[in-house]
């Protein structure tokens, strides 16, 4: 896919921050009413006690050390543990295209663009807060931009499925600038009642700028060499929240609608597929192992990044090779890798070759070889 390239790329980061301490100390509170409320049931054998967090816990199952969420007072109110995010009039702009809109500017100013020079919109994020009109129309219209725009979601791999539907815009000739946001609000889907779900996740915004390499003004930019999807289907990950809920016959328990795993048989089944799938991909291109300078994986879990990398390189690499920022942003779904590529680029020579990868829900894996072009 040579004459494709990726001319800049923004990060909306949200000013309220939490740390584990905090989130240990809110749902510590939450499960010890919990407990006592439930009392007899458990004695019964009717439910079974709820384990209280740790701190310890935490860095040991995911390497994650803090998060950045829209609202951190909802969150950490043991009566509430879900964001306090105020209801907006239909006149008023969106939560999701308000941080687009932060993320995409700073993508375009590295770009030397303008909105005006967009001529298409994709939104690809886990969760949308509508079904329509679509977020990326919303922001379209913002912008000033004009061709086309809609939202799609691929759960944690959204990013990368979203930039190869970039990259095929602009390939075909149905697109000259096209621009991919992921607004990842995870706070509002995070189950953070439960010590094995509520550390997991963090809230962020990404942009990425495509355009062709010849349209691309002077400037870093970064060649798009190949991309690559695919997906299993598996219940492993699942959320169940839609708009049938409401019409469905039976009654759903709370925690269905929200984010939940088998973290064990995630881990066992991923890691492997990830490998593989990068391994493959480089293989067909033509491009060793060795070449391969910088891996920005998605930001799930320190252990599964770890063992992605080892697997795919055969020995152990240092933190500069795969970046982490797990330990800052948490898991941002989609938005990850593309943090982890946005703030750890740095430190690679023109003609160095890179991975962007993320690999979530369905299973699902894309992964986009890069060539860094030019300073």
């Amino acid at each position: 896919m040579s004459g494709t390239v990726i001319t800049g790329t923004g990060l909306f980061t949200p000013s309220d921050g939490i740390t584990n301490e905090e989130l240990v100390a809110s749902l510590t509170k939450a499960t010890e009413r919990w407990n006592a409320e439930h009392r007899e049931e458990i004695e019964r054998g009717e439910l079974v006690e709820r384990d209280i967090p740790s701190e310890r816990f935490i860095v040991k199952a995911s390497g994650v050390g803090h998060r950045y969420v829209m609202d951190k007072t909802g969150v950490l109110d043991p009566d509430r543990l879900c964001p306090r995010l105020p209801l907006r009039g239909e006149d008023e702009l969106s939560i999701q295209a308000e941080i687009c809109l932060e993320a995409a500017n700073e993508a375009l100013a590295q770009a030397g663009r303008t909105g005006a020079d967009v001529d298409a919109v994709i939104v690809g994020c886990s969760n949308l807060q509508r079904p329509y009109p679509a977020v990326a129309i919303e922001v379209q219209e913002a912008l000033g931009a004009s061709g086309f725009a809609y939202d799609m979601n691929v759960a944690c791999s959204s990013a990368t499925f979203a930039l190869q539907n970039a990259v095929d815009a602009v390939r075909s000739g149905n697109a000259r600038c096209a621009l991919v946001l992921c607004p990842e609000i995870t706070s509002g889907h995070n189950n953070f009642e439960m010590r094995e779900f509520h550390f997991i996740f963090g809230d962020a915004c990404t942009a990425v700028l495509v355009e062709p390499e010849d349209a691309a003004k002077p400037g870093e930019t970064w060649e798009i060499v190949g991309t690559r999807l695919a997906t299993k289907y598996s219940n492993n990950i699942r959320n169940d929240f839609g708009f049938l809920n409401r019409s469905e016959d039976g009654v759903r328990h709370p925690h269905e609608l929200v984010f939940r795993q088998n973290g064990r048989r995630v881990f066992k089944d991923v890691c492997p597929m990830v490998a593989k799938h990068i391994g493959a991909h480089l293989e067909d291109l033509g491009i060793p192992l060795e070449s391969v300078k910088r891996l920005w994986l998605h930001q799930a879990n320190l252990g599964m990044n770890k063992l992605i990398a080892k697997t795919l390189l055969g020995r152990e690499v240092e933190p500069e090779e795969a970046p982490v920022i797990l330990d800052e942003y948490a898991n941002t779904s989609s938005a990850g890798s593309v943090i982890a590529f946005h703030k750890h680029r740095d430190g690679l020579a023109a003609g160095d070759h890179a991975v962007l990868c993320s690999f979530g829900a369905g299973y699902s894996v894309g992964s986009v070889i890069l060539r860094k072009r030019s300073d």
